[in-house]
């Protein structure tokens, strides 16, 4: 599912959603230079593998985290984690480095990534934006609905507070 596959995917869903085109961004240090409509609500998305190669997670946090691995695995009781290759990325969820998101568990046939969605987005405004599995666009929409989506296609997602390094 690319981007134009994500569109109508949410069309198709009733969910309401808004998007934002933008120039292709890699990193969260290239938000400042866009006028993102709803910029506390911008999502980071980290996709880790712990150290057997036997479990992937995508963690997703505010755009202006930085996750505390060791401090997740222990609260969350994992094994040790490390970024997951971009061999895996593109395996698992279709995606590149750059272009993760939520929208790429969609993509996971066999339900293999275990979600895990930082409980910040279900405050306020209840809002997220995330790439519709390309970087060169944000979709603004609601978290239930994001979570809702996720748990329909059968991966598993926790809604848990994300600790974060100092």
């Amino acid at each position: 599912m690319g981007k134009n596959e994500v569109f109508a995917y949410l069309n198709d869903k009733n969910i309401w959603h808004e998007i934002t085109e933008h120039e292709p961004m890699f990193s969260m240090d290239s938000v400042s230079d866009v006028d993102l409509p709803y910029p506390d609500a911008d999502a980071k998305n980290l996709f880790v593998r712990d150290d057997k190669k036997r479990n992937y997670y995508l963690i997703t946090v505010r755009g202006d985290k930085k996750v505390d691995l060791k401090a997740f695995r222990k609260e969350n009781q994992t094994r040790s984690l490390s970024f997951a290759s971009p061999e895996d990325l593109l395996e698992l969820m279709d995606l590149i480095p750059g272009s993760v998101s939520p929208f790429g568990l969609l993509n996971d046939a066999e339900q293999q990534v275990h979600f895990f969605l930082d409980e910040d987005f279900l405050a306020d405004e209840k809002m997220i934006g995330i790439h519709p599995n390309e970087n060169t666009a944000t979709v603004w929409l609601k978290s239930e609905d994001l979570i809702s989506l996720i748990k329909e296609h059968g991966n598993d997602v926790d809604v848990v507070s994300i600790p974060v390094r100092g």
